[in-house]
């Protein structure tokens, strides 16, 4: 057996094992739960019970109706800066209950 001496970037390693492995839904599941947090902020984390990604839309349940209220006034905006944050169009539909 010969050995390929040649370097490799980590991250290069990393991302195929995800590939490999079709890791990358899960990922994308938490990364999108994480940047909810980041983007909406404590006050909004405050009432969001669960944030969950089935597929292309994004489900959030929130303990408040006035927060949720406002919150679906603005979903275009919400779906542009989370799928801005997440570096790719992953979420099409914003589902707040």
């Amino acid at each position: 057996m010969k050995r390929n001496h040649e370097p490799i970037k980590i991250q290069d390693l990393v991302n195929q094992f995800i590939e490999q492995n079709d890791l990358t839904s899960g990922l994308d599941a938490v990364n999108v739960q994480d940047l909810w947090g980041e983007l909406m902020g404590p006050g909004v984390m405050s009432y969001t019970q669960s944030v969950a990604l089935r597929g292309s839309t994004l489900t959030v349940v929130l303990t408040s109706s006035v927060l949720r209220s406002e919150l679906s006034m603005g979903k275009q905006k919400i779906i542009a800066m989370m799928n801005e944050g997440l570096g790719k169009n992953l979420i099409e539909h914003i589902y707040l209950r």
